[in-house]
């Protein structure tokens, strides 16, 4: 088998598991998956249907690219542009760390297609339409 029939046949075993969500965003009140929900999984997935991935990034970019273990010429990138996490209280290298987790984390929810709510309508609720501005009151000319 190819890099793209093993790399789907993870997907569907990866979706006949029960995962648990364990991170919480207590401000915009929704769960989310940690690495640690899925990443074991994956791994038992990947060595299973002879794939392996390796996560790497630099100042621009994170890649995570799944090889077929038996043919590692054949791959498929997964790449992000690297962003910076800013968590309050926080070290640089802690913000780093940070930004690595995420960055591993959305690469592997993207290469495996694990499905979770959008994030982005959860923090910004329902869209208002614009608002008309209000007329200005017309000034009297006094002589």
């Amino acid at each position: 088998m190819n890099v793209y029939q093993k790399l789907q046949i993870a997907r569907l075993s990866l979706q006949s598991k029960e995962l648990k969500k364990s991170g919480k965003n207590k401000f915009a009140g929704y769960e989310y998956f940690e690495l640690h929900d899925f990443l074991p999984t994956v791994q038992t997935i990947f060595a299973d249907t002879g794939l392996a991935a390796v996560f790497r990034c630099n100042t621009e970019t994170a890649t995570l690219t799944v090889y077929n273990a038996e043919m590692p010429q054949e791959q498929i990138e997964f790449t992000a542009p690297m962003a910076a996490a800013e968590l309050k209280g926080c070290h640089p290298v802690q913000n780093l760390g940070a930004s690595i987790s995420y960055l591993r984390r959305y690469l592997y929810v993207n290469a495996l297609e694990i499905v979770e709510h959008d994030a982005l309508d959860a923090t910004t609720g329902a869209i208002e339409p614009a608002k008309k501005p209000e007329p200005k009151p017309a000034l009297k000319h006094v002589p």
